[in-house]
């Protein structure tokens, strides 16, 4: 009696528990987290949300977006080694109407390292509207500061045009300080299918 060769059953097993354990370590993005794609004058910047970590943050986020209240406005915020932060206003630094702030969510088990997003908000820990930034650095100490800033999310493509953005010449021709002088311009926020 001839014997079968067990290998063409083992390998494609072995290779789907791989997988199976690699994703429920986190090892690997799901397809399941929602997408935003940020056209900038830049280039492309592409956020993947975890609504299970900060669902308040990601769905106050994906409202401003479906709204289209971000196209059109300004990374308005760069500090080259730290972050940099847009969603607030027009080119002519004119702020947009926001909708009601939302709740902290920074003790979420997410951290503010190089490449996540999370949202701006003023010395009031419960004052988050619309504005977002992404850091460029390992930022720790912003999981606390103050009561903490809530991660939502992380750059999954285009973190190259963050640093870019960090590069440029910045103000104060007629912006703040710490706004690049050629303005960085958000043209279309838009949820991926």
């Amino acid at each position: 009696m001839k014997t079968r060769s067990l290998l063409p059953f083992v390998v494609p097993l072995t290779v789907a528990l791989l997988a199976a354990v690699l994703y429920a370590n986190g090892k690997s993005a799901s397809p399941a987290f929602p997408r935003v794609q940020l056209e900038t004058s830049q280039g492309k910047i592409v956020i993947e949300l975890y609504p299970e970590k900060a669902p308040l943050s990601v769905e106050n986020f994906l409202k401003y977006v479906n709204d289209g209240f971000y196209d059109g406005l300004i990374f308005h915020r760069v500090v080259p080694g730290f972050v940099v932060q847009g969603g607030g206003y027009t080119p002519d630094f004119k702020p947009r109407q926001v909708r009601a702030p939302i709740k902290l969510e920074a003790q979420n088990g997410l951290s503010n390292a190089r490449g996540t997003v999370a949202m701006a908000r003023t010395g009031n820990p419960n004052s988050a509207t619309s504005q977002f930034f992404i850091n460029l650095v390992d930022n720790t100490q912003l999981d606390t500061l103050g009561g903490g800033y809530a991660v939502f999310g992380r750059v999954v493509s285009g973190l190259e045009v963050a640093d870019a953005i960090a590069k440029l010449k910045l103000g104060p021709q007629g912006g703040p300080r710490e706004a690049p002088v050629e303005g960085v311009v958000i043209k279309k926020a838009r949820l991926l299918k």
